[in-house]
């Protein structure tokens, strides 16, 4: 059995998870999200909780009981508690503001660089620079963070770029000065 895939996912009141035919259905508080599941796997859904169990051995299908396991799992807790990435703008003169359904970000280009928020995401700037991305699916709030980032990654010698809150820099040494 796989270590990931035998565990239990426990549903919090609040939010209820159907299954019509392979499509499962999970909607809590903070909105509703779907997914199609794979013939070789099959749901047992209680009031409380949700077992994910698999049809065969054969590997691939080993691999795809951990796999919709832990997408099950993102999608109860994603319509309970949601998820949350932030981001922090680094340098002089860098700026980033929210407009409409729009982020625009002003890091150092000759051009701003203008994003459409995805349905689903909330997007919020505050005065220190630091850009709050959340929403009910992981895998796009991820994703959106992601494609920020990359617009400007940080850099090695001043630390200037769009890093996560959390992320450590490496720091390098400059050229010293010959003597």
């Amino acid at each position: 059995m796989s270590k990931i895939g035998r565990l239990l996912i426990n549903v919090p009141a609040g939010v209820s998870c159907k299954l019509n035919e392979s499509e499962l259905f999970v909607e809590g508080p903070k909105g509703k999200l779907s997914l199609v599941i794979n013939s070789n796997i099959s749901l047992n859904i209680e009031p409380t909780s949700i077992e994910v169990k698999r049809n065969s051995d054969i590997k691939e299908i080993k691999a795809l009981h951990g796999l919709f396991r832990v997408l099950v799992n993102n999608m109860v807790v994603g319509v309970s508690k949601g998820y949350e990435k932030v981001l922090e703008v680094i340098g002089t003169g860098f700026k980033s503001a929210v407009s409409g359904d729009k982020l625009t970000l002003n890091v150092g280009f000759a051009h701003p660089v203008i994003f459409d928020i995805p349905k689903g995401i909330t997007v919020k700037v505050d005065d220190t620079g630091k850009i709050s991305v959340s929403g009910i699916d992981k895998h796009l709030v991820g994703q959106f963070a992601s494609n920020i980032r990359r617009v400007r990654p940080p850099e090695p010698y001043k630390g200037k770029g769009i890093k996560y809150i959390d992320e450590v820099i490496k720091r390098k040494a400059g050229k010293s000065a010959k003597k």
